[in-house]
């Protein structure tokens, strides 16, 4: 429901002999005010006004567009009433005589609550890089990266980022910032029929919210127990400590290193901190651990007080957040250079072999590190878009947060390999020997203990676990953004004022769904829902997403879009990219996932057959949402079948968008 807000000045006094024409121009002007009102309308339904853009730097109202303000109403009043100027937006113009008339000011708005926006662009860049910037970073990078060729997989790498990643990062910013909605209210926009994509996005982010928060959990428990002299982890000594306990000093010759052996790292990570050895298995979990159950509910009362209320908030946070990593990461890399046999790791990360390139296999890790480093098709981008100004330069954006993504992995790789080689120079072994263990385990166990055996120790672990932890929070802040968006734009009468009780709500479920990771099996179930649970729901949601968008909404409808917000058509390569490139690059990492399914294991525990199907239960349990929804959407509409398909289809015009003002003259 819309109405007119009039501002009209006060009229000069007229001589009483004149009563006559003064009626006559009010007649006059009516038939002006009529005739406007209905290109007003024309501009309500989406044709591109005429003249120049409004300045996004001007207050905004829900659609990103300029309000009146008493400047640009006395600017419209001296040029239409002093000098028969145009109005902005509009190729109407009019005169007056001098100081007989004054100008009258229309402007379109809405009676609906007016979207939020960033505070400083500042803040929406450090969070798309505090999103995209995620543990991954630190530890997948780098293990894949020598895994599959050292400095060789930088070729795949960079060209699955600019052929696939890249565009579809830019495609989902552009989407968000134009039609302004979460991943579920945007479909009607674009095509109907796939909104079951958002409630399936939705599900995968709560998933996701289950397992990644834990591993925060762990490393606020490693912080905690580094606030000592001595850290817990350098000695065996300890209650929890077994008779396999070695701790290897490079200086100490009395000292051997058995394939039996342990170090005090692994066995505090695996004992004391998980106590997987109390649990078989996934089928028997066994009880909660209480110490991870106070870790996470601080870990996630956090979360709580930085999104309750919106971006406003989580904006400010991400400026520690999402820089303090840089600043520890720097640190490391300079305290790294200095250890002993730094440059064997350093080698052996960038050493090329050219020969894995012609394996498929790279290829694939290739393209799914990138996909999961920039993190399309989570919500998120479309989310943190949709609270930008209407003619936010989203492709720079795009371009400047991606780079710099890549960088940070690139130069964690650094940070993560000369400590490697350093403890290979310790411990008198291969790099190769050392850097066997991947995942969080590298975090916990290899760089924990090199930590551990530098001066200023606690110092280095302190800040490492803080920004392990500044790492996740950042990518948890987003994508439960994400989540929150959707449902308040899907269900604005409910709970658009009452975002905070929502918040609370999503955050509580959030933690009761990750209670099972926090039993002594949690790390078995953490390994079932990173394996199973977002990696191929995930990329089928992208690839339906990116079909939808190129495919039924139209290459050249979404070029428009971008070219009435930018004021430039992207240009052939992302055209490209969009409607053939990126399904083909999508679709490649899906067959890979059928085709080589993951041996998964953790520790000395191998899964079970039957956890391989509750694996991809747990993943079609998300993406189901999208052939549902299908059938629903057909089912409920009115009208033939043909009609129903044809509906379903067609994109629902946005009431929301492209208002300007209407200037005209009034006695």
């Amino acid at each position: 429901m819309e109405t007119e807000d009039v501002m009209m000045t006060t009229t000069s006094a007229l001589a009483g002999d004149k009563g006559d024409q003064v009626e006559g121009l009010k007649e006059k002007n009516e038939e002006e005010s009529r005739e406007q009102g209905d290109e007003k309308l024309m501009l309500a339904d989406g044709t591109e006004p005429r003249g120049p853009k409004l300045s996004s730097s001007e207050p905004q109202v829900s659609n990103g567009f300029t309000t009146s303000t008493s400047q640009s109403f006395r600017e419209a009043q001296g040029s239409g009433a002093g000098s028969g100027g145009t109005a902005p937006g509009l190729g109407h113009s009019s005169s007056a005589p001098m100081g007989g008339f004054r100008t009258l000011v229309v402007q379109q708005t809405s009676l609906e609550r007016p979207r939020e926006t960033w505070s400083k662009k500042m803040d929406f860049l450090l969070s798309v890089i505090g999103y995209a910037v995620d543990l991954g970073n630190v530890w997948r990078f780098p293990y894949i990266c020598y895994q599959n060729g050292g400095g060789a997989f930088l070729l795949p790498y960079m060209l699955m980022a600019v052929f696939g990643g890249v565009p579809l990062f830019y495609m989902e910013l552009a989407l968000g910032q134009f039609h302004r909605s979460g991943c579920i209210s945007i479909w009607k926009h674009i095509c109907p029929i796939f909104k079951g994509i958002g409630f399936a996005i939705c599900i995968i982010a709560l998933y996701i919210a289950f397992y990644y928060n834990t591993i925060m959990a762990w490393a606020l428990y490693y912080l905690l127990s580094s606030l000592r002299p001595v850290l817990p982890w350098t000695t065996c000594t300890n209650s929890w400590n077994t008779v396999n306990c070695n701790r290897y000093i490079w200086t100490d010759s009395n000292i051997t290193w058995s394939n039996s052996s342990t170090s005090p790292a692994q066995e505090f990570y695996t004992r004391q901190v998980l106590q997987v050895h109390r649990s078989p298995g996934l089928h028997h979990l066994g009880a909660v651990s209480w110490q991870l159950a106070l870790c996470l509910l601080f870990i996630f009362t956090i979360v709580y007080f930085s999104i309750w209320k919106g971006v406003k908030t989580s904006g400010k946070v991400v400026w520690v957040t999402a820089t303090f990593p840089y600043l520890v990461l720097l640190v490391l890399l300079v305290r790294g250079a200095t250890l002993p046999g730094a440059w064997r790791g350093v080698i052996y990360y960038l050493k090329p072999e050219w020969s894995k390139l012609l394996s498929t296999t790279v290829w694939i890790d290739a393209a799914a590190q990138i996909f999961f480093s920039l993190g399309p098709g989570f919500g998120v981008l479309l989310a943190f878009a949709s609270y930008n100004p209407f003619h936010n330069n989203c492709y720079k954006d795009a371009l400047v947060t991606s780079s710099v993504n890549c960088l940070t992995s690139f130069i964690s790789g650094f940070v993560i390999f000369s400590v490697l080689g350093y403890m290979a120079e310790m411990r008198k072994l291969p790099v190769d020997a050392v850097a066997k263990d991947a995942g969080p385990s590298l975090l916990f166990i290899i760089y924990a203990e090199a930590i551990s055996n530098m001066p200023a120790a606690t110092f280095f672990a302190i800040i490492f676990f803080l920004m392990i932890i500044m790492l996740g929070l950042d990518s948890t802040f987003a994508g439960l953004e994400g989540v929150v968006t959707a449902m308040l734009d899907e269900f604005p009468h409910v709970l658009a004022k009452r975002r905070e009780l929502f918040v609370f709500g999503l955050v509580c479920v959030c933690y009761l769904g990750a209670l099972s990771t926090l039993t002594y099996g949690g790390a078995f179930v953490v390994k079932l829902f990173e394996e199973y649970a977002t990696g191929p729901a995930v990329i089928t949601v992208v690839l339906l997403e990116v079909i939808a968008v190129s495919w039924f909404y139209g290459t050249t409808r979404f070029c428009n879009d971008v070219h009435y917000m930018l004021g430039f058509y992207p240009g052939w390569f992302w055209r490209i990219c969009w409607v053939g490139i990126c399904p083909c690059f999508l679709l490649f990492i899906i067959i890979s996932f059928l085709a080589f399914p993951p041996d998964v294991k953790l520790f000395d525990y191998h899964y079970p057959q039957w956890t391989t199907v509750l694996g991809y239960c747990i993943g079609v349990s998300s993406f189901i949402c999208v052939p549902i929804y299908m059938v629903y959407y057909l089912l409920n509409a009115k009208g033939t079948f043909k009609q129903r398909l044809l509906k379903s289809i067609t994109p629902v015009p946005s009431s929301d968008l492209h208002r300007d003002y209407i200037v005209t003259n009034a006695v």
